[in-house]
């Protein structure tokens, strides 16, 4: 992930969306995760880059095979 690509996170059930690298968040926060990727991911378009989409237990299972190592898909 690039450091100018943008997070959308889940922190003690709340989402959010941040620049990668940054402390600070974007905007509002959301009470649930469609409406915070929805709009992290008019962020990502606007800025021209990518969305990572991340809960407190780890990366979403949206994030797709990429999120899986490779010895995983080895069955």
């Amino acid at each position: 992930m690039a450091a100018s690509d943008i997070e959308t996170f889940q922190r003690d059930g709340i989402w959010f969306n941040r620049i990668e690298g940054e402390s600070r968040t974007l905007g509002a926060s959301f009470l649930n995760e469609a409406e915070a990727v929805k709009v992290g991911r008019g962020a990502a378009v606007a800025r021209q880059v990518g969305q990572t989409v991340r809960t407190e237990e780890g990366p979403s299972p949206d994030s797709g095979v990429y999120a899986v190592h490779p010895r995983d898909l080895i069955g």
